[in-house]
């Protein structure tokens, strides 16, 4: 596409762009003089539906007249109320309804995940990961092979960029495979990586380490919502993601998990267990033997957060209004509308870290801004728009095709050009 760099091309944009409408739909922050901050933030933590206040208030209502006579009575009964919500999950990340259940928080299904997944042996022990993956998963990682027994040293292997590049190659996450694929246990990275915005290929990956005999796992927080995903079809062994993201479910909500159907029935997988993931019809009967319901509802612990779920379910409707094709149409376009105008300031010493290819990235781009510092980031902060720093010198800017515009795309970068020219002449003091 043929961008222009002026705003009457931005606005011409959002006027033929069919999703404007939705933006509608979600509370925009605003500025201590009451105008709208430009939020490209949204890789972090999702705008607040307008219709989430109606949701939970249902919740309250629903409390409020008939007490503990809500797990059945409800408007939407609390004791099935995950089940609506798997179906509307599954629909985003591409998997049957018996594959997708929203429960805990990420890195709590990411345990028990590889408490089942996870079971080393002397020639089989080791686990792929990404170097710069997010530190929870490193943490999680790192503490299941040493609960097994294992020496990190020994039984990591950490997938790093090339010399002088900043993203992983597919080639070399493959030759990997072939080469240390039969001493490999687990494969589990980030779908998306959270600092350079590289999008794996998930399908690639999963073939060569099924074909080497290594379980596949996926951390998506940052793909679910974002990019599309065909988990059942591309036979991934398991998923976890966080909602709060692009799903929109608010700060601290709850998480989603995937296991294929081919684990439906393997009661040979060692699992922790609670009494929600017991056999439904027997639940109530309070026996002591635990009989896990088939799928991935049988890893469930605890009865569900109900305020949580509504949260969500709010979201999850909006999603299942404009579907993932025409979000990821947009998301696609406004991404790359964001790197046209980004290099066209065509300063040296800006480098975007994130794969230029749209089919590699979703909808985040991070920059890195040689010489300046977070005195940078600051200094835009100011100017009304919220954005992401990351440790060492990144600034990471996701542009939401839910709630953002291409207007906002190019009123960041003009403040962005802004802030690289106020002191030009010294930069490293800005």
């Amino acid at each position: 596409m043929n961008f222009k760099n002026n705003m009457e091309y931005a606005k011409k944009l959002d006027a033929e762009d069919s999703l404007n409408m939705y933006r509608d739909k979600f509370y925009i922050p605003k500025d201590k003089n009451g105008n709208e901050c430009i939020y490209l933030c949204g890789n972090s933590l999702g705008l607040q539906p307008k219709s989430t206040r109606e949701y939970i208030e249902q919740i309250f209502k629903d409390w409020q007249l008939l007490g503990v006579d809500g797990h059945f009575n409800a408007k939407n009964p609390w004791i099935s109320y995950h089940e609506i919500l798997s179906d509307k999950m599954a629909r985003i990340v591409g998997a049957k309804s018996n594959e997708v259940v929203v429960m805990n928080s990420l890195t709590v299904n990411l345990h028990l995940m590889m408490v089942s997944f996870y079971r080393p042996t002397q020639q089989r022990n080791k686990i792929v990961i990404e170097a710069n993956a997010f530190p929870s998963d490193q943490y999680a990682v790192k503490s299941q092979i040493e609960f097994h027994g294992y020496d990190i040293d020994e039984s990591l292997i950490e997938l790093i960029p090339r010399k002088g590049e900043s993203i992983i190659r597919t080639e070399d996450i493959l030759n990997l495979l072939e080469k240390e694929g039969e001493r490999i246990a687990l494969v589990m990275i980030g779908g998306l990586n959270y600092f350079t915005g590289q999008l794996f290929d998930m399908q690639s990956i999963t073939e060569l380490s099924h074909k080497k005999g290594c379980i596949v796992g996926f951390d998506l927080a940052h793909a679910a919502g974002n990019i599309p995903l065909q988990l059942h079809d591309w036979k991934v062994d398991f998923a976890v993601w966080c909602t709060y993201k692009y799903l929109n479910s608010g700060p601290g909500g709850i998480a989603g998990c995937f296991v294929h159907e081919k684990h439906k029935h393997d009661k040979s997988l060692p699992r922790f267990t609670g009494w929600w993931g017991h056999d439904k019809e027997s639940r109530f009967l309070m026996d002591d033997k635990f009989i896990p319901i088939p799928g991935v509802e049988g890893w469930q612990l605890s009865n569900a957060p109900i305020l949580s779920l509504a949260a969500l379910h709010a979201s999850l409707d909006i999603f299942d209004l404009v579907g993932m094709d025409r979000l990821q149409a947009k998301a696609r376009n406004l991404t790359s509308y964001l790197e046209y105008l980004i290099k066209e300031i065509q300063n040296d010493l800006i480098h975007i870290i994130t794969p230029s290819n749209k089919y590699e990235r979703g909808s985040q781009l991070s920059i890195r801004v040689f010489s300046y510092n977070k005195l940078l980031f600051k200094a835009i902060s100011k100017k009304g728009v919220i954005i992401d720093w990351r440790e060492p010198d990144v600034i990471r800017v996701s542009p939401v095709p839910l709630y953002n515009s291409y207007t906002d795309v190019y009123r960041f970068v003009e403040i962005l050009k802004e802030c690289l020219n106020l002191n030009e002449s010294n930069h490293d003091i800005l």
